[in-house]
């Protein structure tokens, strides 16, 4: 799901510069009560872009009523992820709500945790994630990964159990009604299939300590929501193709059952039906276009060519946008031309609008999946950006009982835009909200106290100086939050970091052209 620069102020070497040009301390300097250390970023040269959320002149501009320009914003932060949400629910690529990445058995359906929150006395432990990430009726959790079914599952399952039921009647009149108990025993049987595709991808990005957030099945089968990239283009590769390898497996395991068995029983039609749609399965999941497994393995080859990831996935998106074209197109022309083993149809009547509107589905899923591949693969290529110490508001420490006026007084003369109240030993209890001084008015701000205004800091609050990217990202969905502390390794505070700043770095990092 990174970073640019929003409207935080980061501690960098034009501070020098800034010093001089007003008179005013240095934030760092031990002669105010700035809570924001020194850093090491060096100057831009001039003509020079300034790195996301440096700090400029505007930035420290002072409003009449002594209330820092940081602390006026007229709307507060939100306490939202500060990622994007998900470009697509069947995508095939990782949405930055989270970025992640998904492995789908058709298309399209959009790690190992670092450390990121410090705490007094270094990083505390990695972010818990949050309970149930939800998705439809949880069914299992087969390898600690939950599996969920969405709702458009039952839509699609009685769509199956109609249309084999009608196939069945063709071939065993006998069974009269019961016909529709085995069709729909079909519809089960062949998503249970879908899920062992999907638990092939979840093993092996499991094996390569890639963490998989779940395992959804849905109206045009199932998704495994795979959390961070591959390291090398060859565990991509297997990554990919160990679904349609487990289909082409399963496809065989069918075959070979049906040698076993009477044709023209319901063991034989369903052992049948179950080896023809695995098969189906693999082949349409190795054509090599985003966002199939297909598409995958040829983002895994050009990657190893070019050494570059991001031509790999264009290749690839743009084959998947070729491929839904021909999709549209091909699709209905198959099928009433007999290439797909039915009888030869002219073209008209419902059941040419039926294959057309089948046709337009897929490819329309199959042209969203390739363009959120391309966007996720811009997002990751930017992620970098976002800094946690870039990022950074400059803070300065206040003790509960300071009136809100003396703080604010205090922050505008060390040209910091953030309040942490701390104890008597100074150590940081809670966080002033943004949102919260905004809403005071300034003739009653000499008898708010600022304890009255703070949130209590938890664990999940306390963030890193040193997180950037999806790292970064990943601790703050573990705890959503309008604000955070952010702290060096020793436990020092650093800073404060806005969910807005982050947000609006991220939304500029994605503007810019990769």
């Amino acid at each position: 799901m990174d970073e640019s620069g929003g409207s935080g102020q980061p501690r960098s070497g034009t501070d020098e510069a800034d010093e001089h040009r007003t008179g005013r301390p240095r934030p760092g300097d031990p002669a105010t009560t700035t809570a924001r250390p020194p850093s090491d970023q060096q100057p831009h040269d001039a003509g020079t872009p300034a790195e996301p959320g440096e700090a400029t002149d505007s930035a420290h501009t002072e409003p009449p009523d002594g209330t820092p320009a940081g602390l006026l914003h007229k709307e507060p932060p939100t306490g939202t992820d500060p990622a994007p949400a998900d470009t697509g629910t069947d995508s095939h690529t990782q949405q930055p709500h989270a970025p992640r990445r998904t492995e789908a058995h058709t298309p399209p359906a959009p790690g190992g945790e670092k450390g990121g929150r410090g705490g007094k006395g270094g990083k505390g432990p990695a972010p818990k994630r949050p309970k149930e990430p939800g998705g439809g009726l949880l069914m299992g959790r087969p390898f600690g990964v939950p599996v969920y079914v969405a709702p458009s599952w039952f839509l699609v399952a009685a769509l199956i159990t109609w249309v084999f039921g009608g196939q069945l009647d063709r071939v065993l009149p006998e069974l009269g009604m019961a016909r529709y108990l085995v069709s729909l025993f079909f519809a089960v049987a062949f998503y249970a299939s879908v899920l062992v595709h999907e638990l092939a991808h979840t093993v092996a990005a499991l094996r390569f300590k890639l963490p998989v957030r779940r395992i959804q099945l849905q109206f045009f089968g199932g998704v495994s929501e795979i959390e961070k990239e591959s390291e090398t283009p060859g565990r991509e590769f297997v990554l990919a193709f160990v679904g349609p390898l487990l289909s082409l497996v399963l496809g065989g395991v069918f075959y070979l059952a049906l040698q076993t068995v009477e044709p023209g029983t319901v063991p034989g039609v369903l052992l049948g039906g179950l080896m023809i749609s695995n098969l189906i399965v693999a082949a349409f999941n190795l054509l090599p276009g985003l966002p199939l497994d297909g598409g995958r393995m040829l983002r895994a080859v050009v990657w190893k060519i070019t050494g570059k990831p991001m031509s790999g996935t264009i290749a690839a998106a743009w084959v998947g946008r070729a491929l839904a074209i021909s999709v549209l197109v091909g699709l209905p022309l198959l099928t009433h031309s007999g290439s797909l083993g039915t009888e030869s149809q002219d073209i008209g009547g419902m059941d040419t609008v039926m294959d057309a509107l089948l046709a337009a589905i897929l490819a329309g899923i199959i042209w969203t999946g390739a363009g959120n591949s391309l966007r996720v693969a811009r997002l990751r290529e930017h992620l970098p950006e976002l800094r946690a110490r870039a990022l950074t508001r400059r803070a300065v420490p206040v003790e509960t009982h300071t009136p809100l006026s003396e703080a604010l007084r205090r922050a505008n003369e060390a040209g910091a835009r953030a309040l942490v109240v701390v104890d008597a030993d100074g150590d940081p209890l809670s966080l002033v909200r943004e949102a919260a001084i905004v809403g005071v008015p300034e003739h009653r701000r000499p008898w708010v106290a600022v304890s009255g205004l703070a949130q209590d800091l938890t664990d999940g609050m306390r963030v890193s100086a040193e997180l950037a990217g999806e790292d970064l990202l990943e601790v703050l969905r573990a705890t959503p939050a309008t604000e955070y502390l952010v702290v060096e390794d020793s436990g020092e505070i650093y800073g404060v970091l806005s969910a807005a700043d982050v947000e609006k770095a991220f939304v500029k990092a994605m503007a810019r052209p990769s």
